[in-house]
């Protein structure tokens, strides 16, 4: 069991911490550089309404 400190007064968690598989990330800039240009393309021309007011971005 895990002990918490919180204020200086001591806890114990009643639960088991959770077992999860790691998970490798990997960075691909060529993937990102695609996504923003895709993205900032059609941010250009993105019409917002809020609560009936149409506003442009």
């Amino acid at each position: 069991m895990t002990t918490l400190t919180y204020r200086g007064k001591n806890y114990v968690q009643n639960k088991e911490a959770a077992k999860k598989q790691l998970v490798e990330l990997t960075y691909r800039r060529n993937v990102y550089t695609n996504r923003m240009d895709d993205d900032s393309s059609s941010n250009e021309k993105a019409e917002l309404n809020y609560r009936g007011v149409n506003y442009t971005k």
